[in-house]
């Protein structure tokens, strides 16, 4: 059988005296949907952190596509098929929503920094490809009309999918999206779930770290719970609905 894409064996961080996360070890599958949910300080946001590089891990182990990546930058991890949103949406208030994939594109541009100043045939078909790539990008997550529109000016929403168009565009394996719904409404998560189907439908993995406990229930074929840092439950949606330690750690705080 061969190895999950993703996984996490005994992995920990430790801040002076606190333990953020715990003996964390779970793995995803290629093209599986997976939520890690948790309350608030369960080590949610820490764990994305140190699966995406942006912190070294105390301890354990990470593996990605069979390789060992726990001591990796996350520019080093982009490349290998590793990319990741944030809460906070991130946008170059100076580019056009077309231009900010359009820049993550160059995460794989192959063509030299020569062959570009001397407009040779390669980089000029490079080029082409990656505006023909940014187009695709921009009608899969549903901006196609807000295209030349600046980043900054679209609604939070567009926001949310212009980040997940800019991670795609370095053409992941697995994406890691951290609060993906954040302040939308019913309508917008709706398709974002229809966005997420669709991610998984190309085989690409992904890694829903979220609050609303409806699109989880969704879009993910597995959920692993977190509380103080630690995995209290794993399972299907359905197991994890009526696990007892979910509902009184999380579900049952919720209502």
């Amino acid at each position: 059988m061969a190895e999950p894409l993703l996984v996490l064996n005994g992995l920990g961080k430790q801040f002076g005296g606190v333990q953020a996360v715990k003996d964390l070890s779970f793995s995803i599958g290629a093209a599986e949907v997976v939520g890690l949910i948790g309350p608030n300080g369960s080590g949610k946001s820490t764990s994305v952190n140190l699966i995406s590089g942006t912190m070294p891990p105390s301890h354990g182990e990470i593996r990605f596509a069979g390789a060992s990546v726990a001591r990796l930058s996350v520019s080093e991890r982009v490349p290998l098929g590793l990319a990741r949103t944030f809460q906070t949406t991130s946008v170059f208030p100076e580019f056009s929503v077309r231009e900010q994939i359009l820049t993550a594109c160059h995460v794989r541009y192959r063509s030299s920094a020569s062959g570009s100043v001397f407009r040779m045939a390669s980089a000029r078909r490079e080029e082409r490809a990656q505006r023909a790539k940014t187009q695709e990008i921009l009608a899969f997550v549903g901006l196609s009309a807000v295209a030349d529109e600046p980043a900054s000016a679209v609604s939070s929403a567009q926001q949310r999918l212009l980040m997940i168009a800019t991670a795609l565009a370095t053409e992941p394996r697995l994406l890691l999206l951290d609060e993906p719904a954040a302040g939308m409404v019913a309508k917008e998560r709706k398709d974002l779930a229809g966005v997420i189907q669709r991610i998984r439908e190309r085989g690409i993995a992904v890694l829903v770290i979220e609050h609303h406990m409806g699109l989880i229930m969704e879009v993910c074929s597995r959920i692993v719970v977190l509380n103080f840092g630690q995995r209290i439950a794993e399972g299907t949606p359905a197991d994890i609905q009526r696990n007892p330690a979910v509902i009184d750690a999380y579900l049952g705080g919720a209502h």
